[in-house]
């Protein structure tokens, strides 16, 4: 597994609260739902030491995570850099890329799409996994039958993106 070195922690201020963006020197590498504690990201360093590129790459993140919310599809996204995960993580996000907007998959159609019918767990997990959620859409993956399953930012999160996308979730999940 290759990890990317963090080396960029920025805010990404949005009408329902303070995202956190990590960059490494090839993009975006975590993006961060808000929460009470902010204590997750490090403090953001002043702009003039951030390269004009990952300055470049904070706009579109801002501009897409924004156009996200609003429920539109973004225009363009930063580059992503996902290296950090095993090719099995890496694999299971490339699946999730594919998802597109108002659409859902099930764990279990991701694994058959991988050619590994029995890892749905795994597939689970490594959605859990994604350090880029929203534009890694691991949101649009729910459980057999149409349940929710979970989500790194909490299902109120899940549920909310899915309804921006104009999905309607079944009362029981």
């Amino acid at each position: 597994m290759q990890t990317s070195a963090i080396h960029f922690a920025l805010p990404v201020e949005t009408p329902v609260g303070t995202f956190h963006a990590r960059y490494s020197l090839a993009g975006l590498c975590g993006l961060d739902f808000p929460t009470k504690k902010t204590d997750k990201a490090e403090p953001p360093k002043a702009a003039e030491q951030v390269p004009g590129r990952v300055q470049h790459w904070h706009a579109k993140t801002s501009r897409a995570l924004k156009e996200s919310l609003a429920g539109k599809v973004p225009k363009s996204l930063p580059p992503l850099d996902l290296s950090a995960g095993s090719a099995f993580q890496q694999q299971v996000w490339a699946a999730l890329l594919e998802i597109r907007f108002g659409q859902v998959r099930s764990y279990g159609e991701i694994a058959e799409a991988l050619g590994k019918p029995k890892a749905t767990r795994a597939v689970g997990t490594a959605c859990g996994s994604n350090p880029v959620p929203v534009f890694v859409p691991c949101h649009r993956v729910l459980a057999a039958g149409g349940g929710l399953g979970g989500f790194s930012g909490g299902l109120d999160w899940k549920r909310r993106l899915l309804q921006l996308e104009g999905i309607a979730l079944r009362e029981s999940a």
